[in-house]
């Protein structure tokens, strides 16, 4: 089963130490390159972002076409870059699940 998460599924599961809910679901969780630095690079702690750095089974992967991720962000109101990604991820990797909050 392919599963993509943006990145809240990931920061509240980690915010209540249950984010070992995911692997349940699968042995492996995809995020996309932008989840990633929502979570890691931006200069204060984020639940989660430490699991994300060292989980094996989170793996970041970048999205083949970004010029879908622009076509989302210009036509859908209120998706920043990490949904966008999340969404053109999960497509391109004909993913079982994606996990959002939106």
């Amino acid at each position: 089963m392919i599963i993509v998460s943006d990145t809240s599924p990931i920061t509240n599961l980690a915010a209540i130490n249950q984010l070992d809910l995911l692997q349940k679901l699968s042995p492996g969780i995809v995020i996309p390159t932008a989840v990633y630095n929502e979570m890691v690079k931006v200069g204060k702690i984020v639940p989660g972002a430490i699991e994300v750095k060292t989980l094996p089974w989170i793996q970041k992967q970048a999205v083949e076409d970004p010029q879908r991720v622009i076509l989302i962000q210009e036509t859908q109101e209120n998706i920043d870059l990490g949904e966008a990604e999340a969404i053109v991820l999960a497509l391109e990797l004909k993913a079982d699940l994606l996990l959002m909050d939106d």
